[in-house]
């Protein structure tokens, strides 16, 4: 299966590691070319304009939101890793919210690593979409 991985670029690390399962299993993971860099600590300017506070300024000039867009829409499903992070359990923030709705209206499967965040003001709409809640079992992906 062609699985896009989303979440938090502060996750790069475990992208790279997620990605590398996904691999041994089968599947053919997907994600932004930059989280490599990211996670290896190689793309010290990105890394950097994250960690600036202009964190926008990265999604306009790395064309984040819409370079995930096209993976999605390339792909079979989609797997959101929500690790904890901002003292929130399970974190899924705006960008990964959209790009949940971007593969739900593109009706592909949704995948999530960790359980559903009850802390935020959108759990509604994140149970209405995902498909899968995995509870870090990667077998489960089916």
């Amino acid at each position: 299966m062609k699985i896009t991985i989303c979440g938090s670029v502060k996750f790069a690390d475990k992208f790279v590691d997620i990605y590398k399962q996904l691999e041994k299993m089968g599947h053919r993971p997907q994600m932004h070319e930059d989280m490599f860099g990211i996670a290896d600590g190689t793309a010290r300017e990105l890394i950097d304009a994250v960690n600036s506070g202009e964190h926008y300024q990265v999604k306009i000039k790395y064309n984040f939101i819409k370079a995930w867009h096209k993976l999605i829409i390339n792909g079979d499903a989609i797997l959101v890793l929500n690790f904890d992070k901002n003292g929130l359990k399970n974190y899924i923030g705006g960008n990964t919210l959209m790009e949940i709705g971007f593969a739900h209206v593109n009706n592909k499967k949704i995948f999530l690593f960790n359980p559903i965040p009850e802390e935020v003001s959108y759990v509604d709409e994140i149970k209405a979409m995902v498909d899968v809640v995995l509870h870090g079992d990667l077998t489960k992906i089916i």
